[in-house]
């Protein structure tokens, strides 16, 4: 019997000497990526560093074996080392045993009952949010969703930690440093080294809000007081190993990598969400209905997460279309074998969650928003690897579930109180930075009937 050997590593067009494909991805990384996919097979080379093999894997199968069998083979890889370099070590960044212990640490973090806690606050500022908004006024909506998103996230993690000065200045902060992370791992190295204004910019907010950080996380310490807040929670975990808590450094690194890359991804998917529901009227209806029929006037809890299928739906169908990944990572650290293909050792592996989501193959009618392909019939019928909205294996997302929480807990929230108007005249691109987010998008705030939010500003007033 003859062994047929598998067909060689294609390497993609246009690579340039010292850049790499690094022009090709600042000018279109999205276009790019989803030409790999049209025009190359399973595997295909790019060069992001040069001297340094990256190969996107592009097959279902491939990409689940990557994560899910290969945990032992490999690292995370070039995106994960460099947000560990920008924003320090936690257990988004860290690979093998270092991440295990650290997913223990923080597992209780994003506990079930700690999760049921946070949906109060959740709650609290999405209507806050909707009450600043002015019934008739256009909203740049990705800058409110990260508004709401930051508030959402340091109020669950500082509920009681910060003063307001602070707060406000900690949410500037971590917004500079969320709009360049994305640019930061696509350049080579050398050029974040450069004395430019958008690395000074950077390095400036990043050390601001170790400092707040910290700053924090010593008063707490030396008060002792528990305040409920997910810091207060990190300053109680400890290395089950060795029962050493965690560092103020290591708490700072935690939180700037959940802020980062929890609040970035939670704007961008409710930005997803209310562009599709203000495009599809019919499906924005269902939604609200589903929740005055299940909630009636009571606010929302975590137990009515289970009893809103339609908008889980809805959500799963946002991530899939509108999947906010454009480039995840892992490094062989020694040979591999990955399907007929055996990699060396210091080889970068990649995959596009937002190309694979997008690919016809696996999604009939790949571009059409339809939370009803997720019926349980049509869910069985999809290929293994071929939907990947929080990851898999070993290193899949600790925060899905809070991050599924805070999406429903503001859509429930924001649709029970206003309707969003698309301005005409726009046209919405997805770009892709931090995550893959729309480039512009400028709705108009509209009250919901009955919903007491009518002013003498509305409409027939």
């Amino acid at each position: 019997m003859t062994l047929t050997a598998p067909p060689p590593i294609e390497r993609a067009a246009g690579s340039l000497p010292l850049l790499g494909h690094a022009p090709q991805l600042m000018r279109d990384n999205l276009g790019f990526i989803a030409s790999l996919r049209a025009n190359y097979g399973s595997l295909v080379e790019i060069t992001l560093q040069p001297g340094t093999r990256t190969i996107i894997v592009q097959d279902p199968a491939l990409i689940r074996q990557m994560l899910v069998d290969l945990g032992p083979s490999l690292d995370k890889g070039r995106f994960f080392e460099k947000m560990g370099q920008l924003l320090g070590d936690s257990v988004v960044t860290a690979a093998g045993q270092t991440h295990v212990r650290k997913r223990r640490q923080l597992q209780p973090a994003f506990a079930h009952t700690e999760i049921a806690r946070y949906v109060d606050i959740m709650r609290e500022e999405a209507a806050a949010a909707v009450t600043g908004w002015t019934p008739g006024q256009t909203l740049d909506l990705r800058e409110a969703m990260v508004k709401l998103s930051l508030d959402m996230l340091a109020k669950t993690v500082f509920s009681g930690s910060l003063d307001d000065a602070t707060f406000r200045r900690l949410r500037h902060d971590l917004s500079v440093v969320m709009n360049g992370v994305g640019a930061r791992i696509m350049l080579p190295d050398w050029v974040e080294r450069l004395p430019l204004p958008f690395n000074r910019r950077f390095n400036e907010a990043r050390d601001a809000v170790r400092t707040t950080i910290s700053a924090a996380v010593d008063e707490l310490q030396e008060s002792g007081h528990n305040t409920g807040d997910m810091l207060s929670m990190l300053l109680r975990a400890t290395d089950k190993e060795t029962g050493e808590p965690l560092s103020s450094y290591q708490i700072c690194s935690e939180i700037l990598t959940l802020a980062v890359a929890g609040t970035e991804t939670t704007a961008s998917v409710l930005s997803w969400i209310l562009y599709e529901l203000a495009r599809a009227p019919a499906i924005e209806a269902r939604v609200y209905g589903e929740a005055v029929e299940v909630l009636g006037d009571r606010p929302m809890t975590f137990a009515d997460l289970t009893r809103l299928p339609y908008l889980n739906r809805v959500i799963t169908e946002a991530v899939r279309l509108h999947h906010t990944g454009w480039l995840v990572t892992r490094r062989t650290i020694k040979e591999t074998r990955l399907g007929d293909w055996t990699i060396p050792a210091g080889t970068e592996l990649a995959y596009c969650q937002h190309a694979l989501h997008r690919d016809s193959r696996y999604f009939p009618d790949p571009l059409a928003f339809d939370p009803d392909r997720w019926l349980d019939d049509a869910k069985k019928k999809l290929q293994p690897g071929a939907f990947l909205p929080f990851g898999a294996g070993k290193h899949q997302c600790i925060g899905d579930d809070f991050a599924r929480t805070e999406l429903a807990t503001a859509i429930v929230t924001m649709l029970r109180a206003v309707r969003f108007e698309l301005e005409p005249g726009q046209t919405i691109q997805p770009v892709a930075r931090a995550t893959v987010r729309p480039k512009t998008l400028r709705m108009t705030v509209r009250p919901r009937e009955g919903s007491g939010r009518e002013t003498a500003t509305s409409p027939g007033a």
